[in-house]
């Protein structure tokens, strides 16, 4: 089975979906009857082993991503590849040049719902780009064989848009980068802090559906005992005192550091479809303070971690120091346990492998009717 993935969410300091990417063909390589390539934008076309980079504009502002223009070439390169399954990591125009190729190949599409774009869009330009970008989710995926969504609230929304093609396939998290045995006294000594300073950490990017002035308003309301430490491209400069700010991309190798020198997570996003870096600190063994809101209701389970009010520091703060006086470190051992039972890569690639094979299968790779 030769499994096809092609996405514009793939560049040098993206997140969850590269992550998902780079793991998932890294695993796949090693099963045995399974070919996968990559189809991904860059600055010039070219192939490197399964994966192949074509041209694309970068986007102003858009932290290093790319965005295709012309779906044809992306229709061809697919052709070209000639795959017995495709799989769209976006919903922009690689998912349109996917069903295009899919049609010409006779082979099975699916969308994966990284990305909720109707409210992400409707946060900045009103209810009136949601309802219209409601009504694009639907054509788009509707046209897909089958649709993953990474956790169940947002597999109610694509439901809720009329799409009966949805099944829920959870991400999964690298066990071995990510691991309570890499923590160590030297992260909170680059920061100048005593022992019994409780390091609280928020990574990623510094979008406004991660509500960063939650985080700093949090700091704020908190007493000298606590530090917040932001990591990510774009982070706000003016911060409190007990606030720092590594202000670039930062390799994952040092992330997985920092996570496990770490006490808690704290995470004020109301958007998350899966929420991958708060299943990367509980896999580092810390627990996780979280708004009450998308993914993160189903990725931080009771015990692993505490809930809060979306939008409010009052709340938050008011959960950091519930957390810290229930046995913070208990809550962060039975996050690693969760994270191993759950959220296994192992596990996520046999829940693809069983979507892949009952497409395929449905639809026979030999003999396969060509068009064209």
């Amino acid at each position: 089975m030769h499994v096809a993935d092609i996405t514009m969410f793939h560049a040098p300091s993206s997140g969850g979906v590269r992550t998902y990417l780079d793991a998932k063909h890294q695993l796949l390589a090693q099963r045995p009857g399974v070919r996968a390539s990559l189809l991904i934008p860059g600055a010039t076309t070219e192939r490197h082993g399964t994966r192949q980079v074509l041209a694309a504009p970068r986007l102003p502002f858009g932290e290093g991503y790319r965005f295709p223009l012309q779906r044809d070439a992306w229709r061809r390169a697919l052709i070209e590849l000639s795959p017995d399954l495709i799989e769209a990591g976006d919903p922009y125009v690689t998912a349109w040049a996917a069903l295009d190729a899919g049609r010409e190949l006779g082979v099975p599409v699916i969308g994966f719902y990284h990305s909720d774009l109707p409210r992400l869009a409707g946060q900045r330009l009103g209810n009136w780009a949601r309802r219209r970008l409601n009504d694009y989710v639907h054509d788009l995926y509707r046209r897909c064989q089958r649709v993953l969504a990474p956790s169940r609230v947002m597999a109610e929304r694509l439901a809720a848009l009329g799409l009966d093609n949805v099944a829920v396939q959870p991400l999964g998290v690298d066990l071995v980068r990510f691991h309570p045995g890499r923590r160590s006294a030297e992260p909170r000594e680059r920061l100048g802090l005593d022992d019994t300073t409780r390091l609280l950490i928020f990574v990623g990017r510094a979008s406004r559906e991660k509500n960063l002035p939650v985080l700093l308003e949090t700091a704020r309301r908190l007493d000298a005992g606590y530090h917040l430490l932001l990591i990510g491209p774009g982070m706000p400069r003016r911060v409190p005192d007990n606030v720092t700010v590594i202000d670039r991309y930062t390799p994952a190798e040092t992330i997985a550091d920092w996570l496990a020198s770490s006490d808690a997570l704290l995470h004020a996003g109301t958007e998350e479809t899966f929420g991958l870096v708060a299943l990367e600190a509980m896999a580092s063994g810390i627990p996780v303070v979280a708004a009450r809101a998308g993914a993160l209701i189903e990725n931080v389970p009771l015990g692993c971690g505490q809930l809060c009010d979306p939008y409010s520091a009052p709340d938050m703060a008011r959960a950091v120091n519930e957390l810290f006086a229930n046995d913070a470190p208990l809550q962060g051992r039975r996050a690693r346990r969760h994270v191993e039972r759950h959220h296994a890569w192992s596990a996520t690639i046999n829940g693809l492998l069983g979507h892949y094979r009952s497409l395929t299968g449905a639809c026979p790779a030999t003999p396969r009717q060509r068009h064209g």
